[in-house]
């Protein structure tokens, strides 16, 4: 009966070790797959390789700072009525010292990437930087906290690109900017309209009207800008626009009408019709990019 309770209570805290590295966000990591696609190299085997470790590197620095923001944020989130339940840590399923242990795995695991690619790895340091700012001081200032979000997005991008030693556009970079912050605005609006100005210090700072005009502005910026982008390098993309606007549209119909959003991630996942509107994308630029696909 004893070892059977043992054993039970090590695999829940092997589920929490898991549920603190949050791998359901790995989705948002995709974003350095964009330069393998838009770049046409997604048929070389070593540009495959490449780009799947750097998701792979990307997929542990972002659990990393999951880890220390969930360390940082324990006390606040048992007082949360949902984090309180959904925090592996604030639920006391996870110890703080084997969150700690796990956190200096996963930073030994990026010392060995670092060996392999250095220079992804570096692009990768900078993510955990800014976020470990972020966790401490940028996410209490209002403006400063959404483009930290989009930031990190950005570096997502660029570490894609280091990865395949390819440029990337001016344009990729600047329509993933206000892509991120569309999703980062309608993220702190979700959390502003669902839990008030108490669940984050800054959203006391924010009002629903102003953080809207944000997301437009935002969402209106990306299409703008991807519309371009595929105008003036990828023409054979254009019959991804509508899917873009599409994209945008349901996504903030789940907002408003299915009240969605606090977790993009959440709200992919969820709805059908945005997730097969991503895939469509996806399969679109690859049939459009493919190799000797005549224009």
């Amino acid at each position: 009966m004893q070892e059977s309770v043992v054993a039970a209570s090590s695999a829940g805290q092997v589920r929490g070790l898991i549920k603190l590295m949050r791998p359901k966000q790995w989705v948002k990591n995709g974003f350095v797959l964009a330069p393998l696609v838009f770049s046409g190299e997604f048929l070389q085997k070593d540009a495959i390789l490449q780009a799947l470790l750097a998701v792979v590197l990307f997929c542990l620095a972002s659990s990393a700072t999951y880890i220390v923001n969930d360390l940082r944020d324990i006390e606040r989130d048992r007082s949360h009525p949902v984090k309180s339940k959904s925090r592996p840590l604030a639920a006391g399923i996870v110890s703080p010292a084997a969150a700690v242990a796990l956190l200096l795995a996963l930073y030994a695991l990026l010392i060995v990437g670092w060996l392999m690619v250095p220079k992804v790895v570096a692009v990768i340091f900078g993510y955990m930087l800014l976020n470990l700012a972020y966790t401490f001081v940028l996410k209490h200032q209002p403006v400063v906290d959404i483009f930290t979000i989009a930031i990190g997005f950005v570096l997502r991008v660029y570490a894609g690109a280091v990865a395949l030693s390819v440029p990337v556009s001016s344009w990729m970079f600047v329509t993933t900017l206000c892509l991120a912050l569309y999703l980062a605005a309608v993220k702190r609006r979700q959390e502003l309209s669902k839990s008030g100005a108490g669940a984050r210090e800054v959203l006391g700072k924010y009002t629903l009207s102003l953080v809207d005009r944000y997301a437009e502005i935002s969402a209106t910026g990306a299409l703008l800008f991807y519309s371009m982008f595929v105008m003036s390098t990828k023409p054979d993309l254009v019959m991804t626009v509508p899917l873009v606007l599409f994209g945008l549209f349901r996504y903030w119909y789940v907002v408003e009408a299915l009240d969605g959003g606090e977790s993009p991630t959440d709200a992919l996942l969820a709805d059908w019709q945005l997730l097969l509107t991503v895939v469509a994308w996806g399969g679109v630029c690859m049939w459009a990019l493919w190799p000797g696909m005549p224009a």
